[in-house]
């Protein structure tokens, strides 16, 4: 349920939403995604639940490593049922008062952007979910071809970490730690 927030992890856009416009220097050219895909799974003791977004947005700028994620919370689709997406927003991530995850920050691994190939890195950033801001180091794979990149990553979010209860009623059916994927391509500007 968390990795809206990767959503908040990795994905470039217009430059033009808050997370971007205080990591992002844009004098440069800077790599932009508004369609990433980020999903996240809950594998409880009596439930699987999953959900995803095509709307992860974000950017990253090549000459001072960083980046900037962003997704809205409720872009989420998937589910098991309408119910569990309404509890979801509206119980659990509070998406009226805590609209947008995002993660920003800058790439601890160097990456040569103009060189093609494959890269492991480490990103650190913020991560905030929830209204909670954690600070986070998240593996990905950046795979860069011309005037593209791909990245994936996956990694874990636990509730607690931003401030997500979970009623002692459904604990067998939701999980402590979420799952967290994301995909997505960046273009050159």
């Amino acid at each position: 349920m968390t990795w809206m927030l990767v959503m908040q992890s990795w994905l470039p856009c217009s430059l033009t939403y808050e997370p971007l416009a205080d990591t992002i220097d844009s004098t440069g050219d800077i790599y932009k995604c508004d369609n990433g895909a980020v999903a996240f799974k809950s594998d409880a003791p009596l439930e699987v639940i999953r959900a995803k977004s095509g709307k992860l947005r974000g950017a990253i700028d090549p000459k001072q490593q960083t980046f900037a994620w962003t997704v809205e919370v409720r872009s989420f689709e998937g589910f098991n049922s309408p119910l569990q997406r309404e509890h979801f927003n509206e119980n659990y991530m509070e998406s009226k008062k805590y609209p947008k995850a995002s993660f920003t920050g800058k790439l601890l691994d160097a990456v040569d952007f103009e060189k093609d190939g494959t890269y492991s890195v480490r990103a650190k950033g913020k991560l905030l979910i929830h209204g909670e801001e954690q600070e986070r180091i998240i593996k990905s794979q950046m795979n860069i071809s011309g005037n593209s990149i791909r990245v994936q990553s996956s990694f874990t979010v636990p509730l607690s970490d931003h401030n997500i209860t979970i009623p002692k009623i459904v604990y067998q059916k939701i999980a402590e730690e979420i799952a967290v994927t994301v995909d997505a391509e960046l273009k050159r500007n």
